[in-house]
Parts: C-alpha cells; sequence; structure tokens
C-alpha cells in the first residue's frame, strides 16, 4: 500500500481506501499574503514487502553488485471502471454480455496516461537502471539493476531471507518514491518472490514418485529416525495403457491385496475418449479457426519436432508449421533461478503436445518468456496487447500467494484487462496441495486465486479399455514404499497408511481477495468464508494416471543441445489447465461464440445445469506403482489432497468438477 508522508492514499481493484486528512498550515504575515501547504514529499509502499521478509528469516545483505529484477506497477485510470466493464462483459446476466473492448479501447480507456508512464520510464533510467519489459498496456515497468542500484533507488536495503527452503532478496523496509513518481505507482516489486514461480507440471519418471520439495525434506527427516532393517521391494508388475489391465499383490490395504498398477501414460484417442469429443471428432470439429496461446518461461529447440514425431507415433495428424507459432524473448535472464530452459522443457511440451490431442486442427501460439518473473508478465501482455489470442493457457504458478499483497493488485491488473477484452485465462491451480509443506500454512497458489482467472485443479483419472471413465476422483497422492523382510521375505508398508503426501492440486480459500459474485450459490458458505475459493474446474493432473509425451530433452543449457527423442509420462495441473483450455476452444468452434472470462457463465450454467460437469466425488483406494528409476515400489494411495477434500458438489480440489463436454450446448449462443 503506498503511503504518503502525512497522508495515506490507495486504490486497489475496485476499492478506493483514504486515511488520514492533509494538514494545511497558514501563516498571516502583516500584508496578508498567505504561504503554500507542504505537499508530500514522498510515498511509502509498505504493502510491496513480503509477509516472510522478517527478522527471523534474514540472512543479511546481498553483494551490492548483485543483480535484482523489479517491476513497478502504475494504478490504472479508472480501476473501478475497469473492474465494473470486466464484469458485465462476462456475466450473462448483463446486458454487455460478450460485448468487449478491443486492445486498443481498453488501453485507451483504462491504461496509465502515456505522459505518465513515459515520466516512470525516464525516473528509472536516470537512476541507471535497465528497463527490459514495457507493454503497450503501460501497467508497469520492468527493469534490473544492482542491489545497490536498487537501494539508493527505492531508499531501501535489500536483504537475503530464508524463505521455502531458498535464500530470497526483498526489501528490510518500504520502498519509498518522491511523490511525483510515486502517487502513480500502484506498487513496487523488487523482492524475489516470483523467482519461484515454476511449472505445475510433475514427470514422473524423473521425479520418483512426483515428490514436491516438501515432501523430499520430510522423507528425509523420517529416514533419519531409527528403523527395522529392511530391503526396497521391487515388485514384477508392469504399467498398463488402460485401467485394470494389470494388477499387482501387495500387503493388505483398503480391503484387498491386489491393485491396479499405474497408467504407463495415456495417449491422445484415449483422452479424447474419455472426455466425449468423439463425436465432435467425427463430425469434423477438431478445433479449426481457434488459438490457444500458451505462456511459459524460455523454449524448447525441438518442440515442432517432438510434437510430429509424438502425433506419428499415435497416429495423430502431423502439427503443421502454420499452426505452431512462437514469439520468443531474444534474451533469458535468471536461467538459474527459475530452472534453467531444460527446466521449462517438458513444460512446454506438455502444454503443446496436450493441447493438440484435444484440438488437433487448432492454431497454436507459445509465448517464451525471458524469464520466470516480469518475463511471463510481458508475455501474457503480447497477448492482450494484441488480443493474439482469446484463450491463454498458463500452467505456472507461484508458492500459495506469498507474493507481496500490493504486487498481486497489479498482477491482477491484467486479468482484468483480459476479462474486459473477452479473453479467458486458464491457470493451473498448483501440484503442492494447500501448500503447508511449503509455507505452513494453508494457501491455495496465485495467480489461480485471482477473482479474474479460472483456476484448473486435478483429478485422477482411469480411463477403461473401451475408452469410457472407469473411475475419477480428485488427484491428491499418498505413497507408501513396499519394503521386504530381510529374514521371512514378507511384505510390509515402510510407514503407516497411507504414507507420505506425494503432490495432490492445490486450491483453498484466498486470504487477500473477496469472494467473486459468481460464487455465490455455489461454493459452500462454510468453505469460502466471504472469500475467494478455487479451483474453478478440474481436469486429468495425476502422473500415476497421467499423459504420455515425446521429447527430446535439452542435453546443453547454454548451447540448447537436446538429445534423442524418448517419451516420459507428465501429471499435474499443468496438464489439466491446457486440456481445459483446448476443451474451451472446442466449445467456441461448436458454438460459434467466443467465451472469453469463463467463469460467470461457467457457475451459471452449473446453476441451472450441473450436469455440465462431472460431480468429482469422494474415493478411496490404491494403486501400485514401480518406479523404473529406482526400482522401489510403493502403493499410491489416491483422493489424498492435504487438507484440502473431494466433496460432493464443489470442492477445493475440484470445483465444480470436470468438464462433460455437454456444456459446449450451453455456454452461449454465437458472438
Amino acid at each position: 500500500m503506498a503511503e504518503h508522508q502525512g497522508r495515506r492514499s490507495r486504490k486497489r481493484l475496485t476499492v478506493f481506501i483514504a486515511t488520514g486528512a492533509c494538514a494545511v498550515a497558514m501563516a498571516l504575515t502583516g500584508s496578508g499574503a498567505a504561504s503554500a501547504a507542504t505537499a508530500p514529499a514522498t510515498v511509502r509502499f509498505p504493502g510491496s514487502v513480503p509477509a516472510w521478509a522478517t527478522h527471523a528469516n534474514d540472512a543479511g545483505a546481498p553483494a551490492t553488485d548483485t543483480t535484482v529484477e523489479g517491476e513497478l506497477y502504475l494504478e490504472l485510470r479508472d480501476p473501478a471502471g475497469a473492474a465494473a466493464l470486466a464484469k458485465a462483459v462476462s456475466d450473462p446476466m448483463s446486458r454487455q454480455y460478450r460485448h468487449a473492448l478491443s486492445p486498443a479501447q481498453w488501453i485507451a480507456r483504462y491504461a496509465p496516461a502515456q505522459s505518465t508512464y513515459t515520466q516512470v520510464v525516464r525516473y528509472l533510467t536516470s537512476k541507471g537502471l535497465t528497463i527490459t519489459g514495457t507493454p503497450a498496456s503501460r501497467e508497469y515497468v520492468v527493469f534490473r539493476g544492482s542491489a545497490d542500484q536498487v537501494n539508493a533507488v527505492f531508499a531501501t536495503r535489500l536483504h537475503r531471507y530464508r524463505h521455502d527452503g531458498r535464500s530470497l532478496i526483498a526489501p528490510s523496509s518500504a520502498p519509498v518514491l518522491p511523490s511525483g513518481i510515486g502517487r502513480s505507482v500502484l506498487a513496487v516489486g523488487v523482492d524475489q518472490s516470483r523467482a519461484l514461480t515454476r511449472p505445475d507440471s510433475i514427470d514422473r519418471d524423473k521425479d520418483q514418485g512426483g515428490k514436491t520439495r516438501a515432501v523430499q525434506r520430510t522423507m528425509q527427516q523420517r529416514a533419519a529416525s531409527p528403523r527395522t532393517p529392511a530391503t526396497p521391494a521391487d515388485v514384477s508388475a508392469p504399467c498398463s495403457t488402460y485401467w485394470a489391465q494389470n494388477q499387482a499383490i501387495l500387503p493388505a490395504a483398503y480391503g484387498t491385496t491386489s491393485f491396479n498398477t499405474n497408467i504407463c501414460g495415456y495417449v491422445p484417442a484415449q483422452l479424447r475418449s474419455a472426455y466425449g469429443l468423439s463425436k465432435l471428432e467425427a463430425a469434423g470439429l477438431q478445433g479449426q479457426g481457434q488459438t490457444i496461446a500458451i505462456t511459459d518461461a524460455y523454449a524448447s529447440p525441438s518442440i515442432l519436432q517432438d510434437v510430429d514425431g509424438y502425433s506419428a507415433q499415435n497416429g495423430e495428424p502431423a502439427m503443421t508449421s502454420d499452426q505452431l507459432s512462437q514469439i520468443v524473448a531474444p534474451t533469458m535472464y535468471d536461467e538459474a533461478a527459475c530452472g534453467y530452459p531444460s527446466g521449462w522443457q517438458g513444460e512446454e511440451t506438455l502444454d503443446v503436445e496436450s493441447v493438440h490431442a484435444i484440438a488437433p486442427k487448432a492454431h497454436i501460439l507459445y509465448l517464451g518468456a525471458m524469464n520466470c518473473g516480469g518475463g511471463l508478465d510481458i508475455a501474457l501482455s503480447t497477448v492482450l496487447d494484441n488480443r493474439l489470442a482469446n484463450i491463454v493457457s498458463n500452467s505456472w504458478g507461484d508458492v500459495g500467494e506469498d507474493v507481496p499483497a500490493d504486487v498481486i493488485a497489479g498482477e491482477q491488473n491484467l486479468h482484468i484487462q483480459a476479462a474486459g477484452e473477452g479473453i479467458g485465462l486458464y491457470f493451473s491451480s498448483g501440484d503442492n496441495g494447500d501448500e503447508t509443506g511449503n509455507l505452513g500454512y494453508a494457501s491455495p497458489d496465485f495467480p489461480a486465486s485471482s477473482p479474474w482467472v479460472t483456476a484448473v485443479g486435478g483429478t485422477s483419472l482411469g480411463i477403461a479399455q473401451n475408452g469410457g471413465i472407469a473411475v475419477e476422483s480428485g488427484w491428491g497422492s499418498t505413497l507408501d514404499k513396499v519394503a521386504k523382510d530381510d529374514q521371512t521375505g514378507a511384505l510390509s508398508y515402510l510407514s503407516p497408511l497411507p504414507g507420505d503426501f506425494g503432490g495432490g492440486a492445490g486450491g483453498g480459500v484466498s486470504a487477500v481477495n473477496p469472494q467473486p459474485w459468481y460464487q455465490r450459490g455455489v461454493v459452500p458458505g462454510s468453505l469460502a468464508r466471504g472469500m475467494r475459493v478455487s479451483p474453478d474446474v478440474a481436469a486429468l493432473a495425476d502422473p500415476y494416471t497421467g499423459f504420455e509425451i515425446g521429447i527430446s530433452p535439452i542435453t546443453d543449457d547454454a548451447a540448447l543441445t537436446t538429445g534423442a527423442y524418448q517419451n516420459e509420462t507428465y501429471g499435474g495441473t499443468s496438464l489439466a489447465a491446457p486440456l481445459t483450455a483446448a476443451m474451451m476452444a472446442l466449445s467456441q468452434q461448436l458454438t460459434h461464440s467466443v467465451i472469453g472470462f469463463a467463469n460467470p457463465t461457467l457457475y451459471a450454467i452449473d446453476r441451472i445445469a450441473p450436469q455440465a460437469f462431472r460431480d468429482v466425488r469422494p474415493a478411496q483406494g490404491g494403486l501400485a506403482y514401480t518406479s523404473a528409476h529406482s526400482g522401489n515400489t510403493y502403493l499410491v494411495s489416491y483422493d489424498t489432497d492435504t487438507s484440502l477434500t473431494t466433496a460432493r458438489g464443489y470442492d477445493d480440489v475440484t470445483g465444480m468438477g470436470a468438464i462433460n463436454f455437454a456444456l459446449a450446448q450451453r455456454t452461449g449462443h454465437g458472438h
């Protein structure tokens, strides 16, 4: 929250807050002349300091020449009007429904004035900072500079803080700007919260069970405790190409000793069949005329050849060169902090191949950001400021809502712009459940917790041999390793059932965003407590019932060389988001409409035709998984997602449920 000395003034989305008053002092001289009132000299931004930047976490100052990325978020000219427009064009009950503005219209009406923006940019450059991002919407400026420069420009001291197992830089006191600049600024982002932004995907083959950092720490702690000597068991049981194809005999659990083995990796035809798309496919509706944008960091050098190799392998249509467009940042930054191009290559491959699997004739626009921070904003703004697509899939997120509150407000201005322009943003809800293992408290991930995006949660999906759904549950996996007694040879579980949390769909109650109007009457009040709850819908995410991809892995991040093509199995809500985005594109094609920000329409449909969603209900059971990487065998218990629980109706694992493609008949009239 920006704070003037002597006066505090702030705008946050649709709310204006003013506290205090300007003190006006007048001194009369003998001739009757009055002196001018003293104007505030500076603006402070206490809301730009992350909650984790505490004395207890302080690890000292960084080297003065450490490079830091920052963003200044500017105030919209009419925040309340922008939010009102976004609601009106997205709400089926409004006369303005689906009468969105063009980017030029939105920018002319709501974006910060060009003169204001120019003044801010010139100020930053005059202080020696390097500008790396200036969107046409003028909502923010991305810059880089040394820690010493940032300290001087914002009258603060950057320190390193221990957070989520990392050492992250943040201001130790509220950043400060001269009032001539600061009165136009919404937030100062000079912390490294967004360095934690990561793909919400799990490569099952590499991650030995999809364990998050928090779970790995938990297992290390457990391993340090005394145990009865036992040898990890390798139960010879092949994975299954469809649900219940193969079984393994394990120690008793859930009333049985026979467990289905994990899915090797579903292929496109299986997903289309399970989601009821076969009739559309037979009618020739495969996404023609639709464009789906995908934002990620960096870019895969082998994406087109990998998609075509994968398509040929599975008897799918190839992706022609004019079906895939890429806008990739010319310069890459913060590769070590963000996980390198190799760390994001699987994400891009998963996103592109899963969209192509569902809508094989759709056009895909891939935007490769320069990093996992401000670069992702620039990538999204490139779509919004030019309306390059009306559906955008974003398979990444922060760790909970640990981004400073004012920065969240600045980020959500982008989401409001998208809604006002009739563009739907789909964000993965996260793979770490309620994030307690990482943060010490429950939190949904941002940006999925924004009220202006569609948050996509996760399911476990058993597709039968005939292509139908045999089982569907909320995605939440706990793993218990199977061990063999060295003396008797008897098998047992290494831990009490169900074992340790291995990954699950994110969601829960936002701590910063009030409940949006469209969730009232659908989300139980006892759950929402007046706040935004995510996710909204769900799709396949469980890596043990995951999706097979084809990829040529990067072998050298500097040279971007790749190795031989191979198949891997992926899951995570990074799979659920592009699957949902692709299905919404098919819905648009079928109904000759542009859905835009989908939530108001989807929740309205749920009120009058809840059968448009498959209600994912509580389930209990497990499957056997033998790790090809380690040789260990696990009992994977499903639908066990931290404090988040699957329930009848709306729940904080799957939202309203999985998309039943009958909703395509109900998402609206032509546009």
